[in-house]
Order: structure tokens, then sequence, then C-alpha cells
């Protein structure tokens, strides 16, 4: 026997191969070296789990679907098939055959499928088909109509302006026209092309390089530096209006927060990109939302923003925010949302509890959608959340408090609930006020088509050009949010802003828009 120490004996059996005969073989280690080989162990533990996440993460980005839709183990409203349960717990048994007769209605063929009209807004070409054999002493008794839904490519055009000059009788003056007011002071750019390239890059994701592309099989070759320009000149006459979308969207007492990478080319580093964020503010009582650019994640873009805001701010767990709580005239609310999506990520890790609480927060949308649904006033959906969320959510903090001693700190498991207990006094603060939403959604909804912009124009030509940027995403998100076709608004902003008076530029907002005649 190999003696290793003698504070504390561990057995350990060793089974070794010698010319066919087993021996065992007992070693005796001191009790430190016990405990620090059962702290290894953890260790190994937590880096296999952490491992393991990992690897189902990339999986999932590689492979996978990234929806966080969770469907419970049993659930009651779904059919369950125990097909090979059934199987393993009865037998099969032989049945006797037996001839059964009966008499049953005959099914009628089913209805053919009604075909939805089309839009009675669109333009018709009307056709009409005689028949070839048609005479003249034939009756028309009715006829048959099929409409077919056809496109036509947009063409460009040119508005010519001629603008005769007249000289008075005794000749002491010219007399002409004026110019109607232009988007770009002695430009050949209407608001309509203007607005295209815009909604075209910002809502369809089409650099401008693929948009000269496309103007070229129109017949039209025009340099990507003049779109540039262009672009740069229409939001230099939208600057005034983007600077009252600002003040619009803080003139509320509530407000949800977000931010969003953006990359920019920038003289600083060349060869590669300088990483900007789109801060993001969404007022859902004034439908606005309001893109800030900043070349950073720092604290200071969102205080220098929100410096004179008073109200209730509704954000994500980013420590940025975490300043706001303590000032007097502010109140947090976190998001839900977030807060679901560390459990959804522990369910292969550990299903059990983290199914228990994505049960738990499950009940909780449905409270919310049944509220949505039912189109309550604040007032009755505060009432609703008070009788049935509010229950709901002291025993859900509960067991994350009880849980938190059972799970490992730095398992995926344990910073899901270090995350949500941390935020706990934000995440149950939606309940006190039925105009408060369970999470941010809404303002992620603004923030998507960024993403998708980042996938195809990839970055942003300049500091200048993710400014630009924002403004553009801040009025395309607020006229989504007022269900308005941003195309339209912008022709119609663009065309009329240059002459429009400065103190009642707010007429022009998306929520207060109305479209000239």
């Amino acid at each position: 026997m190999k003696t290793l120490g003698f504070n504390a004996y561990f057995l350990y059996i060793c089974i070794v191969q010698n010319k066919g005969n087993i021996q065992e073989e007992t070693i005796t280690i001191s009790a430190a070296t016990y405990h620090s080989l059962l702290k290894e162990n953890e260790s190994y533990k937590l880096q296999i789990a952490q491992i393991n996440y990992q690897l189902a993460q990339l999986k999932r980005m590689v492979f996978g679907s990234k929806s966080e839709r969770f469907m419970p183990e049993e659930d009651k409203s779904q059919l369950k098939l125990d097909f090979w349960e059934t199987i393993e717990k009865k037998p099969v048994e032989e049945k006797q055959i037996e001839e059964v007769t009966y008499k049953r209605k005959k099914k009628s063929k089913g209805k053919k499928a009604v075909r939805v009209p089309l839009p009675s807004h669109l333009p018709r070409e009307k056709y009409i088909l005689e028949p070839t054999d048609k005479k003249d002493g034939d009756q028309k008794i009715g006829e048959t109509v099929t409409e077919i839904l056809e496109y036509q490519e947009a063409k460009l055009y040119v508005k010519s302006y001629h603008r005769p000059k007249y000289v008075t009788p005794n000749k002491d003056g010219v007399k002409v026209a004026e110019l109607p007011s232009l988007p770009i002071p002695r430009g050949n750019a209407g608001p309509g092309l203007l607005a295209f390239l815009s909604i075209s890059k910002f809502i369809d994701h089409l650099p401008f390089y693929r948009q000269r592309q496309i103007l070229k099989r129109y017949g039209l070759d025009i340099a990507e530096s003049t779109i540039n320009d262009w672009f740069s000149a229409t939001c230099r006459l939208l600057e005034p209006l983007y600077d009252k979308l600002h003040y619009s969207v803080l003139d509320t007492d509530y407000l949800m927060a977000d931010e969003t990478p953006i990359s920019v080319l920038t003289a600083a580093k060349p060869g590669s990109t300088h990483k900007g964020y789109h801060w993001v503010y969404y007022s859902p009582l004034n439908k606005l939302v309001y893109f800030d650019y900043r070349r950073g994640r720092g604290r200071d873009g969102p205080e220098e923003i929100l410096r004179n805001y008073n109200g209730t701010l509704q954000t994500d767990g980013y420590i940025a925010y975490d300043s706001f709580g303590k000032k007097a005239n502010m109140i947090l609310l976190a998001c839900m949302a977030h807060a679901r999506r560390k459990f959804e990520h522990g369910l292969e890790n550990d299903p059990e509890r983290a199914g228990y609480v994505l049960k738990q927060m499950q009940a909780l949308y449905k409270i919310e959608r049944t509220a949505r649904e039912e189109q309550m006033s604040f007032a009755d959906r505060k009432a609703l959340r008070q009788k049935e969320s509010a229950p709901i959510l002291n025993e859900l903090h509960n067991y994350l408090k009880t849980q938190l001693r059972e799970v490992l700190p730095k398992s995926t498991m344990g910073k899901a609930i270090a995350y949500t207990l941390n935020l706990w006094p934000r995440l149950e603060r939606y309940v006190e006020d039925g105009r408060y939403e369970i999470d941010n959604n809404l303002i992620e909804n603004s923030i998507r088509p960024v993403a998708l912009g980042r996938k195809n124009y990839l970055f942003a030509g300049s500091h200048e050009g993710a400014h630009r940027a924002a403004m553009i995403y801040s009025f395309v998100g607020s006229c989504k949010m007022n269900n308005i076709d941003p195309s339209l608004w912008l022709k119609d902003v663009l065309s009329r802003i240059s002459d429009h008076k400065a103190n009642k530029l707010d007429e022009l907002l998306p929520p207060n828009w109305q479209p000239s005649e």
C-alpha cells in the first residue's frame, strides 16, 4: 500500500492487469488533496457545462430556429400522442372479427374556393372581348368579368417647367412665374425620386449601388456620388423636423429605450470599421420613435438625451441605465422578454428549472394577450394584472430565490436566475399602471430594420452617414407605428417642408400628418 498522506484516508481501487491477474491497490491521500480534487472536479463540470451551452448556441445559430417560443412538455390544449407508451404498457390483444353494417349520408362535393376580390382602389384597364361568332341579331343578357392582377415597372419621367417671360407695355420690367419650391435648390431631383431612394435603402434594404443598377435598366445612368449628394441634401432639409421629433418623443411620462450596433467606416481605423450605436427611444403613448447615433455605448449618450426627462423609463438590464434609477424624478421598468430569453437559452442545460420559469412567464403573457384582444382600457388592464398577474409574479419570485442556492452561480441557469432577481423590482412594476407594457418588444420591432440593413449595406460610410441613417430610421419607424405608408409621407413632406412654418413643424410628424391635396 502506497501512503500519500496521514490526515485522512480515501479509498481508491486501482484495477491493474498483471499477467492475466487482477490486483487491487489501495491508495491513501490527504484531506487537502481530496478537497482539492473535489474543487477541481466541480471546476471541470462547470467548464463542460459552459462548453455545451456555447456549442448548443452555435448549432442554433447555424442550423436551428431563432424562435423563442416555448412549448411545455404537457400542454392540455394539445392532443397527446401516447402510442408508444400504450404499446409498452399494454400487451396487444387479439380481437375477434365481427361484421357491422350501417347507413350514412353521402358526402356532398366540397364547395369551390372563394377567391378574394382584388382591391377596389387599384386602377383598372377594361378590355371587352366579343365572341368571334357573334351575329347582328344576338341580344346581350349579361357579362362575365374576370380580373387579372398585373404589374408594370416603375417609370422615370421628367417634369419640365416652362415659364414664359413677359415685358410690360411701357417696358419697365419683365414678368415671369416663380418656380415651385424644390427639395434641393438648383437641383434636378424631385421629391418623388428622393423619397424613392431613401425608402429603397432603409426599408427595402437596397444599397445605393444596387439602386444605381436599377436606374440603369430604366435608361438612366447616375453616378453613385450624385445619389449620395442627393441623400445628404434630403437629410439637411429634414434636420429641423428631426429635432422636432426628438422633443416630441420626450414629451411623455412613459418611454422605452434600447440600443443596437452599426458599423462605421472611419479614417481612424483604415481597413476595419468602427462600432457605433443607434440609441433608440420610443414613446408608446405618442407613437413616435427617435434614433440617436452615438460613437460608443457609454452612458453619456442617454444621459444627454434624458437630462431633463421626468417619467418612467423601460429598458433591458444594461448597466448604462442603472444611474437613472437613482433620480427622484424617474422610475425604471425592466423587460420581461429579456429575462425570458435567459431561461430559454438554459433549456438544454436545465430543462426542469427553465421549463417551470418559462411556463410561469407564458401565463403572464397569456394575461397580456387577453387584455389586448379585449381592447381593455388602461384601468381595466391594471385591475386584471393585479388580480391574475401579481400572484404569478409572487410565486415565481419565491421560486427563483429558492433555486438560486441550488445552482452553480456561473452556470447558465445560475446567471439567468441572478439576472432576473437583480432586476425583479423593475420587472414586476408593470402591474402598477395599465399604460405600462410587460416588455419593450415594441422598440425592438423598430430596431429590426437596422439589423436587416446591416446584412445588406454592411456599414455606414462615415459618422455623418450613420447620423443620417438614424434620421431616416426615426421617420420610417414613426410612420410604421401610425400605419402610414412612409414613401407617401416622405414624398409629401419633401415637397412641403421648404415652405412650411417653423413653429408648425409638428403638423408634419406622422401622428399629425395630413396629406396635401
